[in-house]
């Protein structure tokens, strides 16, 4: 069994990172484009606009990645505290069932609230069951109280 660890990823990371990005993409149905996922990790970690947390084992050139969680900052204005939209959380097919998906969801609670924030949200979709159990087994609570909304302006939806 390999020994995984949880570690915040870096601007020089990018190039790891992008397999996984990319079936993390095809995965919710978008075609594989490794140069987009090139693009935009590199404008969210260049632009400190998001915050990339990985799964991985092994050192140097023996390092695989094996999951991701990407946190984006929001706020709320009620509490007027900072929240963390953990907008993408995968774990490649192989290693599911390892315990990494806990490894991430884990050590990204502990980075927000190292920030003072609120809290983290997400969303799933309504048929990932699997997602939801694990969500559910961290301590995270569905919302009955609200509808999300989405007004897209593309077809890349």
């Amino acid at each position: 069994m390999l020994n995984y660890r949880f570690e915040r990823a870096g601007l020089e990371d990018v190039e790891e990172l992008i397999p996984l990005f990319d079936e993390y993409r095809c995965y919710y149905g978008q075609v594989s484009d490794p140069e987009a996922a090139r693009v935009f990790l590199t404008a969210r970690l260049q632009g400190e606009e998001s915050v990339i947390f990985v799964a991985a084992a092994g050192e140097g050139e023996e390092k695989q990645t094996y999951g991701l969680a990407q946190l984006y900052p929001s706020f709320s204005s009620i509490t007027v505290q900072p929240v963390w939209i953990l907008n993408d959380l995968f774990v490649t097919r192989e290693q599911r069932g390892q315990g990494l998906g806990s490894l991430l969801l884990e050590g990204v609670r502990g980075f927000a609230q190292g920030t003072g924030a609120k809290g983290l949200t997400l969303s799933t979709m309504t048929d990932n069951t699997g997602a939801q159990r694990l969500y559910e087994a961290h301590g995270y609570v569905r919302d009955e109280s609200f509808y999300t909304y989405n007004l897209y302006f593309s077809s890349n939806s």
